[in-house]
């Protein structure tokens, strides 16, 4: 028997698909965004791009609420398509995020996924350790904070069934199956 799918219907797919897949910075910020311009150019020199909108993403290192609004201190990473942080040890640096508003610290906690979206305002030189570190500056227009995925639960066992159907008798078969064989042998 032959099923014939109407045309809309695969149109509603695709469209429901491609949707799904939407970046999280608004589409009017990203036009604004200027491709040519990296993270690193912007570290070496953030005078000389004041007023460039930017798209990075991070994690959290130090977020703290002022009276200019909180103030979230970032370790880029590169983004992945989605522009989500990817989850490598490499970075060009840190960068300051001011988001004008007031943001609960404990949720913008150490360790989360951030994207930012905002206008490069300059550099602000702050201590890090025992160092004067410049950190490029950026007036937060846009940003996106990543699920913690850290304390997803994972599956107790490695593969289904296990531990009833375990046990191998060519691995040990002078030990008893589980749960015997979590006694210690004498000596």
């Amino acid at each position: 028997m032959r099923v014939n799918f109407p045309g809309w219907s695969i149109l509603l797919v695709a469209t429901l698909f491609v949707m799904g897949c939407a970046p999280v910075i608004s589409k009017p910020l990203r036009d604004q965004v200027d491709k040519s311009l990296s993270f690193s150019d912007v570290f070496k020199d953030p005078e000389a791009h004041k007023g460039s909108v930017v798209v990075w993403a991070g994690v959290i290192i130090e977020a703290k609420n002022t009276k200019e609004g909180t103030l979230i201190e970032i370790l880029q990473k590169p983004a992945d398509v989605f522009g989500a942080p990817e989850e490598v040890d490499r970075s060009e640096g840190r960068f300051l995020a001011l988001y004008p508003s007031y943001l609960d610290v404990a949720v913008y906690a150490k360790g989360r996924g951030m994207t930012v979206g905002g206008e490069i305002q300059g550099k602000r030189i702050m201590p890090l350790g025992e160092i004067q570190y410049s950190y490029p500056f950026v007036l937060a227009k846009e940003i996106y904070l990543w699920p913690d995925t850290s304390k997803e639960r994972l599956a107790p066992y490695p593969y289904p069934g296990y531990p009833w159907w375990w046990y191998d008798p060519f691995w040990r078969p002078w030990y008893y199956p589980y749960p015997y064989d979590r006694v210690r042998p004498r000596r």
